[in-house]
């Protein structure tokens, strides 16, 4: 099913755009909001306007979104251009892994920072972490922070040559299951049936690592949006962005139940401050 989206760039004129600088390393950050905190990262080719949109409805479920500028050209309509651009100097970039055996990405020791920023502006029991395919892992890499306390891993794409892998160096990986096992937290993950780059594989990896605190939730490939932006249509080539490119904007649809999950989820673990 198609949902009618036209081409254009988000200006994300109605973000606070922040400098924020994490142990020496800066980075522009798009907060919205007030309530908890959610730190939302973005997913490949950058905060596009699908993702902006996905921020918008988690700033208007009662939460401060906070979106880092991660990669990519930061409001840009997704082209498949981006592909010899955005996603090329993304797999060679220091600050992340893309590929069996590198570890976990040294961007997540910031965003780490980040979220510890943000609750202490915002306050409340803690932090969400949402991360997007590129970035789907980083949400469990972050609970290592113990403000973060309601991860999301929505369909994870990396390492990119490993569909069984979870980029996770072996001691945070131990370390990550500790704590989800000693807080009790749970850990909710979205992916489309015959993605190539989220598969099976990854999911029963996750629930081996963390069991019964993994929650992965897989939707029929036939719901996704079959006419999304030409990077997802041309590159990703596959149902794979459950919430922003292959959602159907339609009342009761798969995707938009999913959305709805997210955020009940996010809403049951950072509940308002009355």
């Amino acid at each position: 099913m198609a949902t009618t989206r036209g081409r254009y760039d988000d200006p994300l004129d109605d973000f606070e755009h922040r400098e924020v600088e994490v142990e020496g390393v800066t980075k522009r950050v798009y907060v919205a909001g007030s309530g908890p905190a959610v730190v939302l990262m973005p997913e490949m080719p950058g905060i596009s306007p699908d993702v902006a949109r996905f921020a918008r409805w988690i700033q208007e479920a009662g939460f401060s979104v906070y979106v880092p500028s991660l990669f990519g050209v930061d409001g840009a309509y997704p082209l498949a251009e981006a592909a010899e651009t955005v996603v090329r100097r993304a797999c060679v970039s220091a600050e992340f892994r893309a590929f069996a055996g590198g570890g976990t990405s040294p961007v997540v020791a910031w965003l780490r920072g980040l979220a510890r920023k943000a609750h202490a502006e915002r306050g409340g029991p803690g932090v969400g972490a949402v991360g997007l395919c590129f970035t789907g892992n980083f949400a469990l890499a972050m609970a290592l922070e113990p403000a973060v306390v309601a991860p999301v891993v929505n369909h994870p794409s990396l390492p990119l040559d490993d569909p069984a892998g979870l980029e996770l160096g072996e001691e945070d990986a131990a370390a990550v299951a500790e704590r989800v096992g000693r807080d009790g937290l749970k850990v909710l993950a979205y992916r489309f049936e015959n993605d190539r780059w989220c598969t099976g594989q990854r999911f029963a990896a996750y629930r081996a690592l963390l069991g019964d605190a993994f929650d992965g939730r897989v939707l029929p490939a036939e719901a996704a949006n079959t006419d999304p932006p030409p990077f997802f249509r041309d590159i990703v080539g596959c149902p794979h962005s459950v919430v922003t490119a292959h959602l159907v904007d339609e009342a009761g649809h798969p995707t938009v139940r999913a959305r709805d999950e997210i955020i009940a989820f996010l809403a049951e673990r950072l509940p308002a401050r009355a």
